[in-house]
């Protein structure tokens, strides 16, 4: 709040200039008058001069001034800014407040001993170390603060460690980590849900969620094989009071399922050269068509089965076209033309699978069509192309 400045006002002079009245005696109105001995009286050259002006008895004298200099040194010792500064500063201050005549010693005063003080603490923090953990625990503290992160915000690259390490919980914030360091999760991208306009429940909104985050996790680990066991899909999505403010975003993760992961999972154009991912992005197509056989049998769906075998064997066929045409390095030549051999040869089998018209004849090549796509395919090119070469474990728990 404003305060308001005192001022003072000036008194009136006491004294006047006194003027001669002319006599009702003597001479005529407006003759001067004479004197005694008949000589003319003396002409009054100069008016009449007040007398000094001193003010008048007992008015307040205005206040000193405060040093700024005392001042200073009391804001330094305070925030303990250089705390020496405040010392000298608080010197000058008194020596110009004793000539001077000004207002400020206490501040000047309590202003030194504060810096004195402070010295001494940070003195005895260099000498003891203090000043160092102090430090230290100050930074930590900071960088903590900068890590955390709403899930809001998560972006692609990222890992991160959820509160209690609990993977399966709601969780607001996050911390994002080195992915070096051992963490519960790693984003793997992000999308918006437009399927709803209104708040449609949890259920309706995890089907699209899971089927987008594998695409997205797909595209994000395209080497499989350098993908933990224990790295499950994982999305956070929108809630009942996020959707009201807004959210339509579900964000997508490698999770594990138990423990903590360490390292990157990433491998795609960002971190693969050319060859690695043109192997890749041949032969991953077969491996998500595999995953698409239906759950019944031939004898009780035959049109979905053949449909499916037809998939696979245009994949099958593709991706050994694909490697064929591509420019491979001289140490992965041959084994990437023995693994294009594997793959025609298990292709016919998933063609005649493909050009079933009796369960009989699908169940015949079944199991040489499989047999011909075995979980370590192409592991000697793998090891050309400095690709990850421990295959992914089987059903039975080995693998390959």
């Amino acid at each position: 709040m404003r305060q308001p400045r005192a001022h003072s006002i000036r008194p009136a002079p006491t004294g006047a200039p006194r003027t001669v009245e002319p006599s009702s005696q003597g001479s005529p109105q407006g003759s001067p008058q004479g004197s005694p001995q008949g000589w003319p009286p003396p002409q009054q050259s100069h008016p009449a001069v007040p007398p000094p002006f001193y003010g008048a008895p007992g008015a307040p004298q205005p206040p000193a001034n405060v040093n700024g200099l005392a001042i200073a040194a009391l804001v330094t010792g305070i925030v303990c800014l250089l705390p020496p500064l405040g010392l000298v500063l608080g010197a000058v201050a008194l020596g110009r407040i004793r000539k001077r005549g000004e207002r400020g010693t206490g501040m000047a005063v309590t202003g030194m001993i504060l810096s004195l003080v402070s010295t001494l603490l940070v003195v005895a923090g260099l000498t003891t170390g203090a000043f160092r953990d102090f430090y230290d625990g100050m930074r930590d503290a900071a960088d903590e603060v900068s890590r955390t992160r709403s899930t809001f915000d998560l972006r692609k690259g990222q890992c991160f460690n959820s509160p209690g390490g609990a993977i399966e919980a709601e969780a607001a914030n996050v911390t994002i980590v080195d992915c070096a360091k051992p963490h519960d999760g790693e984003i793997t991208g992000s999308f918006k849900i437009t399927e709803f306009r209104k708040w449609p429940g949890d259920k309706p909104i995890e089907p699209i969620a899971e089927r987008r985050c594998e695409a997205l996790n797909t595209a994000y680990a395209l080497d499989t094989w350098a993908v933990p066991d224990t790295a499950w899909l994982y999305y956070y999505q929108p809630s009942k009071e996020s959707w009201a403010i807004g959210d339509r975003s579900v964000t997508c993760a490698f999770a594990a399922e138990k423990g903590k992961l360490t390292g990157s999972v990433r491998t795609d154009g960002t971190t693969l050269d050319q060859h690695q991912l043109a192997f890749l992005q041949s032969l991953n197509p077969i491996d998500a068509a595999l995953l698409e056989e239906p759950e019944a049998d031939v004898e009780e769906d035959q049109p979905g089965n053949v449909a499916w075998a037809q998939t696979v064997s245009a994949t099958v066929t593709g991706a050994a076209a694909k490697l064929k045409a591509h420019p491979w390095p001289a140490a992965a030549d041959k084994p990437v033309a023995d693994l294009v051999e594997d793959l025609e040869a298990a292709g016919e089998h998933w063609a005649k699978m493909a050009a079933a018209t009796d369960p009989d004849t699908f169940w015949e090549h079944y199991e040489p069509a499989y047999d011909g796509l075995p979980t370590d395919m192409g592991l000697e090119a793998r090891g050309a192309l400095k690709l990850d070469v421990t295959p992914p474990p089987t059903e039975d728990g080995g693998t390959s």
